[in-house]
């Protein structure tokens, strides 16, 4: 979650008063720190390639400003490289508490009527867009923390976790265009993660759903949830990972991971089917045994991302909660279960804020 004090923290679990504003960059030139919003909203979804989605309505006059970008490069809502970075605030009476939502590439604007319509993105557009121009292969003295900063800077600055334990990469691995394709293969040989933090940094971590919850949701007296709503599916489910690599001499190497949750719905050999439903990858960053039972079981949380029960959650909006908050939930019958927070929509006008949680077995 982000930081907030304690005193919005109290707030902001019944109604406040919100507002919303923006600052735009251009490289280092900040270009406007007084962008005013009367509307739009924030989705990020955690499935996706690029997470987060904004969109935002600017008064075309505000203050005698002009933000009609029209054609000019360097307007601040204009679509050439410019970057906004939003904060949420609350009104705690005696003054206002800024939370910052993060950093977002301006992908188009356009101004209508008596408003300016503005569409964003996270960060990570910048490597989604930016395909290889020739084939990408690690050199014999990468590995894979170099690697990475290869593919991704100087368009973002990576931070990685201290538990991750960097490793050399492989020289027969090779990626022809797609930079996010290369990221994902990465992520699921080393068994992590990566997001784009609030401050505009992608940070690498360990793959894991652990930790203290941060929120407590209840339909309960005094809870802050207006309505549930629950969905599962049998599609793409899989009780099994294979996951299949090369040795230094050549020799074709697999590691398998099975679903041995007592508390998971597909465990293998359970009900949901009691022979192997396996999923089936292969990379050549993949060098060793352990690396292929280590990205097979990695593999395997995220498939439990996709599959596990999820429950869809109408409440009060927060705007310190991200996607990958640990949150315990109290109804449908659950009590203190902890669940995970797998997409989000936060209004940046006042009304109702929606997420996506997974439940944790």
């Amino acid at each position: 979650m982000l930081e907030m004090s304690d005193e919005a923290l109290a707030v902001v679990q019944r109604s406040f008063d919100m507002d919303v504003r923006a600052e735009s960059w251009l490289g280092e030139d900040l270009l406007s720190d007084a962008i005013s919003v009367s509307d739009g909203g924030e989705d990020r979804d955690r499935s996706l390639a690029v997470p987060e989605r904004i969109t935002l309505t600017v008064p075309r006059r505000d203050r005698g400003v002009d933000w009609d970008p029209g054609a000019d490069p360097t307007h601040p809502l204009a679509a050439f490289g410019q970057q906004l970075r939003i904060d949420y605030g609350v009104n705690l009476g005696t003054h206002w508490e800024w939370i910052n939502r993060g950093w977002f590439v301006i992908t188009s604007s356009e101004a209508e009527g008596d408003t300016v319509s503005v569409e964003l993105q996270g960060l990570l557009t910048l490597i989604d867009e930016a395909k290889l121009i020739a084939p990408f292969q690690p050199s014999s003295t990468d590995t894979l923390t170099s690697t990475v900063r290869a593919l991704v800077e100087p368009a973002l600055t990576c931070s990685f976790d201290g538990a991750l334990v960097d490793r050399a990469a492989s020289t027969s691995m090779q990626w022809d265009s797609d930079r996010m394709e290369a990221l994902g293969e990465i992520a699921s040989a080393w068994a992590a993660d990566y997001r784009v933090t609030e401050d505009a940094t992608l940070l690498w971590e360990l793959l894991a759903d652990n930790g203290e919850p941060v929120l407590s949701l209840t339909d309960g007296v005094g809870g802050t949830v207006v309505r549930w709503q629950a969905a599962t599916t049998r599609d793409g489910a899989y009780n099994a990972v294979v996951s299949q690599g090369e040795d230094s001499v050549g020799n074709q190497i697999q590691g398998v991971a099975y679903d041995t949750d007592p508390d998971s719905p597909f465990m293998y050999g359970g009900n949901f089917n009691p022979l192997p439903v396996p999923y089936t990858e292969s990379s050549p960053l993949l060098t060793t045994v352990a690396q292929c039972r280590a990205a097979a079981a990695s593999t395997m949380r995220r498939l439990r991302r996709q599959n596990s029960r999820r429950l869809g959650v109408t409440m009060v909006p927060h705007p310190g909660l991200m996607t990958g908050d640990i949150v315990s939930v109290t109804g449908q019958g659950l009590t203190n279960q902890p669940c995970v927070i797998e997409t989000l929509s936060l209004p940046y006008s006042p009304d109702e804020m929606s997420l996506t949680i997974r439940v944790l077995a």
